[in-house]
């Protein structure tokens, strides 16, 4: 009895360890698999791989079909500049095979390690991706890739990505001039070398705000709300629930619901409790695709930490009511900072905060917002902080990936030049000898 005592473990912590020794065998089953296609890559490289005379100039790595939109308008322009550019995606029914490119070609590489194996033995002169961890988990830097180029998927902090997120790029394409000095200090705390970049602005917002443009005025209405939570227990909808929903009803205004596609995943118990009691004409349930006219139609937007609060401030130009996400920055690059991340510190400019004391009086919350003439010059303040070069972007954005693709073409054929001089000095040299 003594001997099981001292054997036992509890559930909570068998459990980690459980977790602790699956993650290392995993890391372990990976690394092998790395390892024994690197050497047959090697093997076959003098037969089958001429590495470079068969580099992919351009490569776009998308780890997602939602993140097609990040990448259209700088496709369009690589298109436009005849730039050959091979997009490697991990979705099997991602939006570039339905484009009709002659310069651009779309690949399924597979998801998971299948994908990885592609890409860590990539052959390309740049690599450009919105993925952050290069080289810091399965995603590990190809030797016969020259660069690789990063692009946030959102107007944001660059030190909000777990850490070490970007350390292994070689250059940026950022939206914002406070993004600058976010790499620059990342790069002298961590002893990195100094990386290129190009301020070229959010290439996605410019299309959305061209297509705001030919959409016209908004009919009047009545004034309409939209609650666009994100999910999880830190979400309005989990920390909040009915009681909002019910003040938000006393309001006499309309009420749109946009729930977050991975609560219809994730918290669907929660969803489908909540649809059924407010399934009325007091309250509409919105699950578009695309959120791009619901978000038009809205007057001002209630959410917590979700991104399309910077899309509704700053393109829209509507004012927010926010939440207290209680940020912890420790598993962030963020936590190597002093000062308060950009897009937690700029939202008392855009609208105000939504806590458990004024929940109650959430009417007064959003006439306040509506009406005060501080949230405008906020909005302003927003845009010219993180969103430079409007209508601009995607044009820059492709000019700099051919800038450095051309980089490394001028290097390789520098080297190569040097290479064949060198080798007819020896043979000259050997000549010589011979005839001595």
């Amino acid at each position: 009895m003594e001997l099981i005592k001292v054997l036992y473990i509890d559930p909570g912590t068998g459990g980690m360890l459980f977790t602790v020794l699956f993650g290392i065998f995993g890391v372990l089953v990976f690394s092998l698999r790395a390892l024994m296609l690197k050497i047959k890559f090697s093997l076959s490289r003098g037969k089958n791989a001429k590495v470079n005379s068969e580099k992919i100039p351009v490569a776009i790595f998308a780890e997602s079909k939602r993140y097609f939109n990040i990448f259209e308008p700088i496709l369009d322009e690589l298109e436009k500049k005849q730039q050959k550019t091979v997009y490697l995606t991990c979705s099997e029914d991602d939006p570039i095979f339905k484009k009709d490119y002659k310069y651009i070609t779309g690949e399924f590489i597979g998801e998971g390690n299948k994908a990885f194996s592609r890409l860590n033995l990539l052959n390309a002169s740049v690599v450009f991706s919105t993925t952050p961890s290069l080289d810091v988990f399965q995603w590990k830097r190809s030797k016969y890739v020259d660069c690789y180029i990063h692009i946030m998927h959102a107007a944001k902090d660059i030190t909000l990505y777990r850490m070490f997120g970007t350390d292994h790029y070689d250059a940026f394409i950022l939206s914002g001039e406070y993004q600058i000095d976010q790499i620059r200090k990342l790069e002298q705390m961590r002893g990195l070398p100094e990386r290129d970049y190009a301020l070229c602005g959010v290439p996605y917002l410019d299309v959305m705000k061209k297509r705001l443009e030919s959409a016209g005025e908004v009919p009047a209405h009545e004034r309409t709300v939209l609650l666009a939570p994100s999910w999880g227990e830190s979400g309005i909808l989990s920390r909040f629930g009915e009681k909002l929903i019910d003040n938000l009803i006393t309001t006499g205004y309309k009420i749109i619901v946009r729930p977050h596609p991975q609560s219809l995943v994730t918290e669907k118990e929660l969803l489908d409790r909540l649809m059924a009691k407010y399934d009325d004409s007091k309250v509409t349930w919105n699950t578009d695709i695309d959120n791009f006219e619901v978000l038009r139609q809205s007057d001002i937007l209630i959410s917590d930490f979700s991104g399309v609060m910077f899309e509704f401030a700053m393109l829209f130009d509507k004012p927010i009511i926010y939440t207290d996400t209680k940020f912890d920055p420790a598993p962030y690059d963020a936590d190597w900072f002093e000062e308060t991340p950009w897009t937690f510190a700029i939202l008392p400019s855009l609208g105000l905060e939504l806590n458990d004391e004024n929940a109650k009086d959430i009417k007064s919350l959003i006439d306040r917002c509506i009406e005060d003439p501080s949230f405008t010059e906020g909005r302003a303040k927003a845009r010219s902080d993180i969103w430079v070069n409007i209508g601009e972007s995607a044009e820059r954005s492709a000019d700099f990936i051919i800038k450095k693709y051309k980089e490394v073409a001028e290097k390789q054929a520098a080297f190569e030049a040097d290479a064949k001089a060198k080798k007819k000095q020896k043979e000259k040299s050997k000549r010589v000898e011979v005839a001595k």
